[in-house]
């Protein structure tokens, strides 16, 4: 693990097809590289300080449940390991050891596919407003932090890099990509989440809720981007669950907190991040990971 935090990649020699709040994306031809470095973002913007190991914990997560997922749908994973990679990346192998991806190329389907099954963040705020979360009615009375009877799938657009997504209805994505696709979506996402938090409950975490990007490969549907890694979800300790109030987590929310904090208008440039913060981040992403995955990184 690198102690000080990778915070870009310049891979020369590769073509880089993009750098989202995290990942440095290069095409190699039919596929796509994806380094996940320790960037670390909040409110959409990206902080300066990098989180160490934490694009090498991404990588795992994603992987797990890549794999735990395949027969529920497919995904653009073809390797985790620089051996195997085209001949280009060799010279980067240490680097790209333990925190990239080879994946099929993919043509995204533009929405975020956000599954619920506790009442939290924005969902919890629109509650309190309209008693709807995305269009989607639920009983009154609830708390913050409630578990839904059911878990709801609540879609957003794809905002362009350093915008808000925008939540959507079900009309409004089925007018964005037709009723078939959004069937297929939503039913996949909901089996999804079922089963991810079916296992994480053995292991005495709630997934509160999680986002999924999906895209097309010669005609079928598969997973893309990451999946339930604690920057795509909220993971709370069973242990100290409590309906009513905002819940301690594995996730960036420990970061969020703090940055609430402070006296910043959630716009470039972040605040510098000290040392326990850091930290204190990297440890709750590592005790997800060990939790759900087993041995450390180190």
């Amino acid at each position: 693990m690198n102690k000080t935090g990778m915070m870009e990649t310049n891979l020369e020699g590769l073509r880089l097809f993009g750098r989202g709040k995290v990942r440095d994306i290069y095409e190699l031809d039919s596929y796509l590289l994806i380094v996940a470095t320790d960037r670390i973002s909040a409110f959409d913007v990206i902080m300066g300080n990098p989180i160490p190991g934490k694009g090498e914990i991404l990588t795992r997560m994603s992987t797990f449940w890549f794999r735990k997922m395949e027969d529920i749908m497919g995904n653009h994973l073809v390797s985790v390991d620089p051996l195997t990679f085209p001949d280009e990346c060799t010279p980067y192998r240490e680097d790209l050891l333990g925190r990239s991806m080879l994946v099929k190329k993919a043509k995204p389907i533009p929405i975020e596919c956000i599954v619920r099954g506790y009442l939290s963040g924005g969902a919890w705020k629109d509650y309190c407003w309209h008693k709807t979360v995305s269009g989607i009615r639920l009983p009154d009375g609830l708390k913050e932090s409630a578990r839904l009877p059911e878990p709801i799938f609540t879609p957003s657009t794809k905002a362009p890099e350093g915008e808000h997504d925008v939540p959507i209805s079900r009309d409004d994505m089925e007018d964005l990509i037709g009723y078939e696709l959004t069937e297929k979506i939503i039913g996949t996402s909901l089996a999804i989440y079922r089963r991810a938090a079916r296992i994480a409950a053995e292991v005495g975490i709630i997934i509160a809720d999680t986002k999924m990007e999906m895209g097309i490969v010669e005609d079928e549907t598969i997973l893309i981007d990451e999946l339930l890694t604690p920057d795509s979800s909220r993971f709370w300790p069973v242990d100290d669950y409590r309906e009513g109030r905002s819940q301690k987590s594995f996730d960036k929310q420990f970061l969020r907190d703090y940055l609430l904090s402070l006296n910043w208008n959630q716009r470039p440039p972040a605040p510098e991040l000290p040392d326990k913060i850091i930290e204190k981040t990297r440890e709750k992403y590592e005790e997800a990971l060990n939790r759900l995955v087993g041995r450390p990184v180190r």
